[in-house]
């Protein structure tokens, strides 16, 4: 029997946005021109990447994390969601694993509205 792995990303290259999955009853697509910057950071027990659009920002905790930053390099990437609880235990050590995405929404602009003269 071939039992697929469970995947918690997917690229397309026609990919005009992402689809970011919060849960099966939530996820927000955002146009690739809104993306104002991906970070990657890699701490001990796991790596962390930061994608910043214009209007939300998501914190993406896992492991291979680097495969889905090449993705976003390309704009290719399509889609991430969280890997359920009892889906984990089926992904290759070599596979992107993401374990959870924080969403914030931007701060909007705070621009100063009382002139030049500070009135």
């Amino acid at each position: 029997m071939n039992v697929k792995q469970p995947e918690c990303w997917s690229i397309d290259p026609q990919a005009r946005g992402l689809r970011v999955e919060m849960s099966p009853s939530q996820s927000i697509v955002l146009p690739w021109e809104h993306l104002a910057f991906a970070e990657f950071t890699s701490e001990e027990a796991e790596e962390i990447l930061t994608l910043s659009f214009s209007t939300h920002e998501f914190i993406v905790h896992g492991r291979m994390l680097r495969r889905i930053e090449a993705a976003i390099q390309r704009m290719e990437l399509s889609s991430i969601s969280v890997v359920p609880e009892k889906f984990r235990s089926l992904i290759g050590e070599n596979q992107p694993f993401i374990s959870s995405i924080e969403m914030t929404m931007a701060a909007p602009n705070s621009e100063d509205r009382t002139g030049s003269d500070g009135v």
